[in-house]
């Protein structure tokens, strides 16, 4: 199997836990704005986790390099990290630093996009 395949389950995983921990232990903590920062990292999160497990499924099926896979492992953590960490407190300079993850997300989806598209020959047929 792929490693992008366990590397996306791991993320997943950690996505699940962090919303678990969002919605059970900061819900009295944090005021409504905060919390709704908290679920959007945790959806972009949980989103591009489950965009690593589908792009490793991907590689098993055609050879290409992985950049698009690490835009999203970067992407994702950059842009859920620093909404995270404003929510617990860290300085809202952060934010001024979540762009640069979603543009990685998004380099990572034209990446797949352009790695999936058929080339001809026997790929072209499974259109």
């Amino acid at each position: 199997m792929n490693r992008w395949i366990s590397v996306g389950a791991i993320s997943a995983a950690l996505a699940v836990a962090l919303g678990a921990f969002g919605a059970h232990g900061l819900k009295d903590h944090v005021d409504a704005a905060q919390l709704e920062n908290w679920r959007t990292g945790v959806l972009y999160h949980a989103l591009h986790a489950i965009a690593l497990v589908l792009y490793g499924l991907a590689l098993e099926r055609r050879a290409a390099k992985p950049w698009p896979a690490w835009c999203f492992l970067l992407g994702s953590t950059v842009f859920s990290a620093t909404l995270y960490l404003m929510v617990l407190g860290a300085p809202r300079w952060l934010g001024a630093i979540t762009p640069f993850g979603g543009t990685a997300l998004i380099a990572g989806w034209i990446g797949f996009a352009v790695q999936a598209w058929p080339r001809g020959g026997a790929d072209a047929t499974r259109r």
